[in-house]
């Protein structure tokens, strides 16, 4: 029995794409998946370059919006999942090429779901999304590179976003004395919240001049900005060091040299929260409901809305009017 349901979509017009919130039917959902009732989806950055001219995301309009999604299970031909359960569905092709999280309804592909673990509800596991996934990544794979609490302080960029941000309370919770990158004067009380010990400016990790190497500050970063900031911070960072880097809104040309990494042994780590595999996957949401989990996760939500105002926060978050995470209640 098919079921009406209420979505965001995007549909293309010409060289235009319009963003709005429509009725549609699970029979128009894809046939080969696990339908899910969502209880709680968020807002990416990815999310507001699907819903706009030229973001070049979505592969083919009309299209239903959002990377992220966490429900219950309402039916499914997967024997790993039955009715009932309780999943998350970050990335991969949602909302990219198979309709999304924006939704009341979606079907999503067994092998790209992870059982909600224990220590979560649905609503923390989206004030996540795949900020927070991509966010516990990067500190999983500094530790696995060596990153400890004792060897010295680590630098997070753009730290007010959602990758940031909670990568910063990440850290704080595992013990770090962390440092906090941000282009926004006003959001020091923000950050020293989330688990910050200093806060410095986007000017101290770049001023807009760059050297081949430069004192050694800190023992690793999380960077979600890329860019020439991401040369100058490899500069900076403490021999055997490491970097994890994952997003670009910096840019996606870095013009470093190879004297941090065959002088210091620095190492550059690639982040990719998209096509993680899942056993990795589903072991660092296991660390995202225990040991990575912050005591004040909740902080870095900057406002619930509904449905109908999703639109809007796709525009926010495109113009740098958000401060932390965007959830959104279905």
């Amino acid at each position: 029995m098919s079921t009406l349901f209420q979505a965001l979509l995007a549909e293309k017009h010409a060289d235009d794409v319009s963003v709005h919130v429509k009725t549609m039917s699970t029979e128009d959902l894809p046939k080969d998946g696990v339908l899910i009732k969502i209880a709680y989806s968020g807002i990416n950055y990815k999310d507001g370059l699907a819903g706009k001219a030229g973001g070049n995301i979505v592969r083919e309009y009309p299209l239903i919006l959002g990377i992220d999604a966490a429900g219950t299970v309402v039916s499914s031909n997967d024997p790993r999942f039955a009715e009932g359960d309780e999943v998350i569905a970050t990335s991969y092709e949602l909302g990219v090429s198979r309709d999304g999280g924006l939704s009341e309804y979606a079907s999503v592909p067994g092998d790209w779901l992870v059982p909600l673990p224990s220590n979560l509800t649905l609503k923390e596991a989206m004030v996540y999304g795949t900020a927070g996934f991509t966010a516990a990544l990067s500190v999983h794979r500094l530790e696995q590179n060596g990153l400890s609490p004792e060897k010295g302080s680590v630098l997070v960029t753009g730290a007010t976003g959602g990758v940031g941000g909670i990568a910063v309370s990440m850290l704080n919770k595992r013990g770090y004395d962390v440092v906090a990158s941000t282009g926004n004067r006003d959001a020091a009380d923000y950050l020293k919240q989330l688990g910050a010990s200093e806060v410095i400016s986007r000017e101290d990790v770049y001023d807009g001049s760059l050297k081949a190497l430069s004192k050694q500050q800190w023992q690793g970063a999380v960077d979600p900005v890329g860019g020439k900031q991401l040369a100058s911070l490899l500069s900076k960072i403490q021999y055997g060091g490491a970097v994890a880097v994952s997003g670009l809104t910096g840019g996606g040309e870095v013009p470093a040299t190879v004297y941090p990494f065959i002088l210091r042994g620095v190492s550059l780590l690639g982040i990719d929260s998209v096509y993680c595999p899942m056993d990795v996957r589903a072991a660092v949401w296991e660390r995202m409901s225990s040991d990575l989990k912050p005591d004040q996760l909740l902080t870095i939500v900057d406002r619930a809305v509904p449905l109908a105002e999703a639109p809007a926060a796709l525009k926010d978050i495109l113009q740098n009017r958000i401060q932390g995470r965007v959830i959104v209640k279905l």
